[in-house]
């Protein structure tokens, strides 16, 4: 979602007035006439140039929107495609299509990937023979299940005539975005105009909620762990009760037997950790697959970035910490260990 909100950065997003927009992207709401609507925007002063963008989400059974869309489908005007889409990196002989109603499209590495597609490969979209002219080479996921095509070409091939539902608007330089907003607002009546700043303000809220629930549920999940390895760990001792008593009886300190326990239990949550951390991680690849319907061997190359580093070091050591904590109870109870009793109970 974050990345969709950088294609427009620094621009003034214009949809729909009963349109949920979530970091730029139009859920829901009406399509927007494209003609009569960017021309009464270029009659707003102060803007610098306008783009009519048509962006369209997966929809599932009985007309419903995708939570988290497999690949997106974007149209734009073929000269406006640099401005919008930036720097991008493309693979080998790729070019622009023609013109906006040239049969030509660009289509995301992980899809042309996916599908063999190649520049030139000849593909079916909603009984529309078209022509792969560029592939994407880039690491932002957007853009890696993204088909682009001239603005008029989609509208043809969806059946959305003359209709967008995005506008984009840059201001011209030393006005301020939120000026621009309120004057589109009161000049065109079935529109909202939004910055990015309010582009984040309508989602952050929900976002903050989940980021809520996850420190919940990680915080929960810390603490059943701790006390299942504090359970382990006393049975553990309880089991080698015998064994403390002869080392206690043959005169070993009570910090010798305080460190074997978290010695062992250090090392377990080591190899827990990374064994944990290499499941984890092939699971997520594996439910990524699943639900997008990619295959699997194509997650691989690409495993750090769905399962971050970071993430993987944070997890490691979250399960080293919980091994240790848990087993300073049990390390405590080694070491106060009455040792005429245990060797009368064991032998």
């Amino acid at each position: 979602m974050r990345q969709v909100n950088v294609l427009f950065n620094g621009q003034v997003t214009v949809v729909s007035k009963d349109a949920i927009v979530i970091q730029a992207i139009p859920v829901g709401g009406g399509m927007l006439p494209e003609g009569s609507t960017v021309e009464k925007i270029f009659a707003v002063p102060g803007v610098s140039s306008v783009t009519p963008i048509l962006f369209l989400l997966p929809v599932g059974p009985q007309g419903v929107v995708q939570a988290l869309p497999v690949n997106f489908t974007m149209g734009l005007p073929v000269e406006d495609w640099w401005s919008i889409l930036g720097p991008v990196s493309m693979r080998k002989n790729g070019q622009l299509p023609a013109n906006d109603s040239s049969s030509e499209i660009w289509a995301g590495g992980s899809i042309a990937d996916q599908y063999g597609w190649t520049v030139g490969t000849l593909i079916e979209v909603n009984g529309y023979t078209l022509r792969v002219s560029g592939v994407f080479d880039t690491s932002m996921a957007l853009l890696d299940r993204c088909l682009i095509m001239p603005l008029t070409l989609m509208q043809t091939v969806y059946n959305y005539p003359q209709s967008v539902n995005i506008i984009a608007v840059r201001p011209t330089p030393g006005v301020p975005e939120q000026n621009l907003t309120t004057a589109i607002t009161q000049k065109i009546s079935y529109v909202n105009a939004l910055t990015e700043t309010e582009r984040n303000d309508i989602v952050q809220p929900v976002l903050d909620q989940v980021q809520t629930w996850t420190v919940g549920i990680e915080t929960v999940v810390f603490v059943i762990s701790l006390i299942l390895v504090m359970t382990v760990t006393v049975m553990n001792v309880s089991e080698r009760r015998r064994d403390f008593a002869t080392l206690d009886a043959m005169g070993a300190p009570t910090s010798y037997m305080f460190r074997v326990v978290l010695i062992e239990t250090f090392f377990i949550g080591v190899l827990g950790g990374i064994i944990g951390t290499a499941c984890g991680s092939l699971t997520a690849i594996v439910l990524a697959s699943l639900y997008t319907s990619i295959p699997l061997a194509m997650f691989f190359p690409s495993i750090l970035s769905i399962v971050p580093p970071f993430y993987m070091l944070e997890t490691f050591l979250a399960i080293v910490a919980v091994c240790c904590l848990g087993g300073i109870v049990p390390a405590i109870n080694a070491t106060r260990m009455h040792i005429a009793e245990a060797l009368r109970a064991e032998y």
